[in-house]
């Protein structure tokens, strides 16, 4: 009986850690997407790569509308040196009928995205990160054949004017992470647009 009722805990306890998502420190899965050239991307196929700048954006959101020139440059800087940025559109076309695929596609075409645009149709993958905001990056870290969530949250501190940032979160943990360090701060809150869902 003993047994019985601690496995019903650990399940309810694993339901529960799987809703609110990943910390810095988790394992995160590898996935498998449709890209905007109609391919399947997964981070499986980056053998070379040593960890992924993953971003949960979209078409629509003026937040993620304003980071797009800056993601561009963060793919262009470190996908050389290990960190590729791949890009999620976690959003239901349902709720915000501007966040279909094809205007993924065109969207990607008219911004000359250097990098895939994923198209998330179910929403899992963005449930199992835990993503609630566009946009909103999670660093993660081959360390062996496990993938390491490193740093969550925002990519700078002025989402308004790329000029006047002063802090580069993301630039500073890949950095960290490319000197063999741990991203300080690990954590910062992810600045955007909710993620368009249908409400259960």
């Amino acid at each position: 009986m003993k047994k019985i009722t601690l496995l019903i805990v650990l399940s309810i306890f694993s339901v529960l850690s799987f809703a609110q998502g990943y910390n810095v420190g988790d394992k995160a899965i590898s996935f498998k997407l449709k890209n905007v050239d109609g391919k399947m991307v997964s981070t499986a196929d980056y053998n070379n790569a040593k960890g992924f700048i993953v971003i949960f954006t979209c078409n629509t959101c003026p937040y993620a509308v304003a980071y797009e020139d800056r993601i561009i440059e963060l793919n262009n800087k470190y996908e050389k040196k290990g960190y590729p940025v791949i890009a999620i559109n976690p959003n239901d076309p349902e709720v915000q009928p501007a966040d279909t695929y094809e205007l993924m596609v065109a969207k990607a075409k008219e911004k000359s995205f250097t990098f895939p645009y994923l198209w998330d149709p179910d929403r899992k993958v963005s449930a199992v990160y835990g993503a609630t905001k566009t946009p909103q990056i999670y660093i993660l870290n081959k360390e062996g054949k496990d993938l390491v969530v490193e740093y969550i949250g925002a990519i700078d501190d002025n989402f308004e004017d790329a000029s006047a940032v002063s802090k580069k979160y993301v630039e500073s943990a890949v950095s960290a992470l490319l000197a063999r360090k741990k991203p300080s701060p690990d954590f910062t809150k992810a600045i955007g647009c909710s993620v368009k869902k249908k409400k259960v």
